[in-house]
Order: C-alpha cells, then sequence, then structure tokens
C-alpha cells in the first residue's frame, strides 16, 4: 500500500465485503418493514415522455428504454440521472398502468445487468436509488409477483450494505448528503440492518458542517444545491421520524438556515435565481420544499457568507453574486459569473443570466458558466474564473462589497479581481435601486493601470421584446405583462445582440443588450434601467 491512502483502501476493501452475499447470512426481508415516503411531485409530462423513451435532465435528453442499460454514453449527470431512478416519480404522476409496467420492466432489467459504469455505485447514486425504489415501492413493485420482489429487496440490501461500507463519502458537494438520505431510507425500511441508522447518524452532523454555511447557503453557492440540499435533509428528518429516531441536534437548525436562504434567491415569481447551474425550477416545487422545511420566518436581505445581496423595492427584485467563488472541490459546477445581477419586476423577470445545462456535454455546460452568458462586465472576451471540467482554476480571489439602505432605496458597490493576474485589472459594480423600484441605475468601471476594452451584457429572458431607439441611445424594453422599460447607456456604444435562455424546461432563443468600450475608450460605463409612463 505503499503511497496509497490507507483509508480509500480500508473503505474500498469494506465495500467490496459488503456485496459478498457469503459474510452476509441474514436473511433478506420479502418487502419493507416500514413504508418510506416520496415527498416530492413528479412531472407527468416527463413521464409520457420515458413511456417514449426518453429520459429528460435539464434540457439534456437521454435514452431510456427497456434492454439500453448496457448503454453508457452521454455526461456523468446524465448517466447519474439515470441510474438514480428519481425520475420514478414523474411515471408516478402519470399514474397508467404502462407507467407502473414500464417502472417495474426498468428496474427489473437494471438489477438484471451487469453494472460497468462506475456512476451507477456512486456513493451518492446509490442513495438516490435507495431511496426512489423504496419511497416508490407500493407503485411499481408491491403487486408484482414474488420472484420480481425478492431480487429487488435482495439488491436494496446488497447496495445498502455496500452504501454503509463507503461512509463517510468522500466527495465534496451534495453528494453526500445523498448518500446519507440513502442509508436512512434503507434503515427506515429494514430495520433489523441496525447497522445503517448508527451510521449514517455518526456522519450526519460533519456533512451539516462541512456544507451549509453559517448564514444557511450552501458552500456550493448554488440556488439549485441550495434546494436539493433543503429537499435531502427534510426526507432525512421525516424518515428519522417515522423510525421515531432522534435526529442529531444540528438538523434542525441547519433545515431552518437552509430554508431562509432559499427565499433570498427568489424571484418574483417564485423561481429560482439563475447563478452557478441553476435553473428556474418551479415555484411550486419551491414552496413545498420550504413548506416542509416548517417554521417559515423573514427572509433576509443579504447572504454574507454566500455572498449574495438581495435588493428588493416596490414590485422589483435585483439578486446580484457579490461573493468569491465556491472553494476548490465544491467548485464542479461553479459560474465564472462574479458580480452578474439579475432583474424580475412582479413576476416578470427582465435581466437574467442564461442558465445552465449541467447534464450536457462539455461544450454546452462551458458556454453557459462563461463570464459572456451572464449580466455582467467581461474583459477581452475572457472569464473572470478559469474554466475547467473538474471545477475552476484563475478565480477572483478578493471580492469586496458594501451596502447601504436609506429611506426605501438601496445602493451596493462590489469589486473582483478575477482579471488582476491576466490583465492587471479589478472591475468595480455600483448599483442604486430607488425606493419605487422604477428606477434601477449602474456603473460599471475597469480600474488598469492599462486601458482594457470591455463589454458589458445585460441577458434579457425571452419573454422581454426589446426595441433600440432610433437615436441609438437607449432601448424599449416590453415584459410579458405589458409594461415597458427603458434601458439607457453613458460612456459605451449600445447594441442588441441574440442569445439564449436555459434557465426554463427548455431552451430559448433570447437578446441581450451589450455596452461595448474600446481599449482607448472610456474605462467607465454608466447606465439605467426606468419604468416608462
Amino acid at each position: 500500500m505503499s503511497g496509497s491512502d490507507p483509508r480509500r483502501w480500508l473503505r474500498d476493501a469494506r465495500r467490496a465485503m459488503a456485496r459478498l452475499p457469503s459474510l452476509r447470512l441474514t436473511r433478506v426481508p420479502d418487502a419493507p418493514t416500514l413504508p418510506v415516503r416520496d415527498l416530492w411531485p413528479g412531472d407527468p409530462t416527463q413521464g409520457a415522455r420515458l413511456l417514449k423513451g426518453e429520459l429528460v435532465v435539464g434540457n439534456s435528453v437521454r435514452a431510456l428504454q427497456p434492454g439500453g442499460w448496457g448503454d453508457s454514453n452521454g455526461s456523468p449527470v446524465l448517466r447519474a440521472a439515470a441510474h438514480s431512478f428519481t425520475w420514478l416519480r414523474d411515471l408516478r404522476a402519470l399514474g397508467t398502468d404502462a407507467a407502473r409496467q414500464r417502472a417495474r420492466t426498468l428496474v427489473s432489467e437494471w438489477i438484471a445487468t451487469p453494472q460497468h459504469d462506475p456512476v451507477a455505485i456512486r456513493p451518492d447514486v446509490v442513495g438516490a436509488r435507495i431511496a426512489a425504489w423504496l419511497g416508490h415501492y407500493d407503485f411499481f413493485a408491491a403487486s408484482a409477483e414474488d420472484a420480481f420482489r425478492q431480487k429487488l429487496m435482495a439488491r436494496l440490501v446488497g447496495d445498502a450494505r455496500a452504501l454503509s461500507a463507503a461512509m463517510p463519502v468522500e466527495e465534496n458537494e451534495a453528494r453526500g448528503l445523498t448518500a446519507i438520505k440513502g442509508l436512512v431510507a434503507a434503515a427506515v425500511a429494514l430495520p433489523d440492518q441496525g447497522s445503517f441508522l448508527s451510521r449514517a447518524l455518526r456522519f450526519l452532523p460533519q456533512e451539516l458542517t462541512r456544507q451549509i454555511l453559517p448564514d444557511g447557503s450552501h458552500i456550493e453557492r448554488s440556488p439549485a444545491t441550495n434546494l436539493s440540499a433543503l429537499q435531502d435533509l427534510t426526507e432525512i428528518r421525516a424518515l428519522l421520524q417515522a423510525a421515531q429516531a432522534t435526529p442529531p441536534p444540528a438538523l434542525g437548525p441547519s433545515i431552518e438556515r437552509l430554508a431562509a436562504a432559499l427565499r433570498v434567491l427568489r424571484h418574483g415569481d417564485g423561481g429560482l435565481a439563475l447563478f452557478n447551474g441553476a435553473r428556474e425550477e418551479t415555484s411550486s416545487l419551491v414552496d413545498l420544499a420550504l413548506t416542509q422545511a416548517g417554521r417559515a420566518g423573514r427572509a433576509p436581505t443579504q447572504l454574507v457568507d454566500g455572498g449574495f445581496h438581495r435588493l428588493q423595492a416596490g414590485r422589483s427584485v435585483l439578486l446580484m453574486d457579490t461573493g468569491a467563488p465556491p472553494p476548490t472541490g465544491f467548485d464542479r459546477n461553479a459560474h465564472a459569473g462574479t458580480l452578474a445581477f439579475e432583474l424580475s419586476i412582479g413576476r416578470d423577470r427582465l435581466v437574467v443570466n442564461c442558465g445552465s445545462a449541467p447534464a450536457a456535454m462539455s461544450e454546452w455546460r462551458d458556454a453557459l458558466r462563461a463570464t459572456a452568458a451572464h449580466s455582467t462586465l467581461i474583459i477581452d472576451d475572457t472569464s473572470s474564473s478559469e474554466l475547467k471540467p473538474e471545477g475552476l482554476g484563475r478565480r477572483p480571489e478578493q471580492v469586496e462589497v458594501q451596502r447601504q439602505e436609506a429611506s426605501g432605496a438601496h445602493w451596493l458597490e462590489a469589486s473582483h479581481d478575477g482579471w488582476l493576474k491576466t490583465f492587471g485589472a479589478l472591475h468595480r459594480r455600483r448599483l442604486y435601486v430607488a425606493a419605487s423600484g422604477e428606477d434601477i441605475r449602474g456603473e460599471d468601471a475597469v480600474e488598469s493601470a492599462t486601458p482594457q476594452s470591455f463589454a458589458v451584457r445585460f441577458h434579457l429572458h425571452p419573454n422581454v421584446q426589446a426595441t433600440l431607439q432610433p437615436d441609438g441611445e437607449g432601448v424599449t424594453l416590453r415584459l410579458a405583462g405589458g409594461a415597458s422599460w427603458r434601458f439607457r447607456a453613458d460612456g459605451a456604444r449600445i447594441g442588441i445582440e441574440e442569445s439564449v435562455y436555459m434557465g426554463g424546461s427548455e431552451p430559448r432563443r433570447a437578446e441581450q443588450i451589450v455596452l461595448t468600450s474600446e481599449a482607448e475608450g472610456p474605462q467607465q460605463v454608466k447606465w439605467a434601467i426606468t419604468k416608462l409612463g
């Protein structure tokens, strides 16, 4: 074992031994002893696509049909979604006999097919699969033949033993919480396996400390991860209540803090802001997650540890990323969007980021992670953080922010040094939101000994109609709800260019306002977004 990590070797040995049936002589139960309930709604539209053999993850699609479990094509995120079986809730939502039979067939064939894809046995995928199979047992397995149920229960026990042996989970990110959730679900459904619960509860507190910041932000700094972590923890709490087990003291406060942070990161339509790999999600899902969390308190106006500010006035909500990127190991889905902002008016989104495609192959995924896909400044078409498949390389190290409020108006000033090493430059952004919410002003500046060429991008939601004014000095913006706003700028050339929006259920064409300044031009641009009429 010279040169290797003995802890990893021991854990791998435990996992291998756990899968040897000769070493485990306890009887496999005929059915779960206690029921496990899946808390989240499925989508019947996605269930119908599953009947056609299509699994949709974000804006990516993978073939998922009988006889296809040997296919290991697609991104790791797409493959993980297939092997996790969380899509069973979509078939359940469809609720037909055909959906039930399709679920049963796919589970049966998965059990019978040797799994050579390492993603299929990753701890978080195993945990999600255990929770999904148990949470939907009554839907696809309870009325099945004895032979199917025996094979299912045998695989559940085997996977749970392997998952228990794999603890603690090495991966950073929110994956550890999903793995623990699966082990707790197995402990509830299979109470004879007493070690499952004690092992899960042994490692849960350290995951809570490692992943959840004091202000309730998830360390990945993604609204999407914040939501998924909240879902995992509320499921764990419900499972422990079902088993009449005492939860760790930190579990309840962690859920409350996650819920408070999630409220900060919502737009007026109830969906999520599009930072660091997030998509809108449906407002009903976010509402349900917050309801399950309980104890709805007043949302704060900023997340100091997470690095987000919420400026709300009148019907306007402006959300801005004012934090340094997440640390190495937690930055797999991080975007180069430092100091980007989004703006919604009531239920209409106006200024957005382009969204994400974490399940897509690298070209699309990285294009949406780049600074150019965010509503912020970019120098010389170079992202403020270096994008790598495993996370970020060069990145802003110092992000400073100051906030003031008076008589309902908000001022925010922030800067970052993401281009200090490449261009010797700082980006400084100042924002003002009037008390009425109908006058938003900004100033973007490049501070550098050597003048730089730069662009400031304002990506518009697809429902916004943008018209360049005849004099070229402004843009009229018409929202879906009928209200009109005007964009003006000083110190740069205004243009309207094509964009793409990947924040919703399908890719959509969109537009963006682009302010362009050459190196010989001003290093500062002022802009304003004001309501007309």
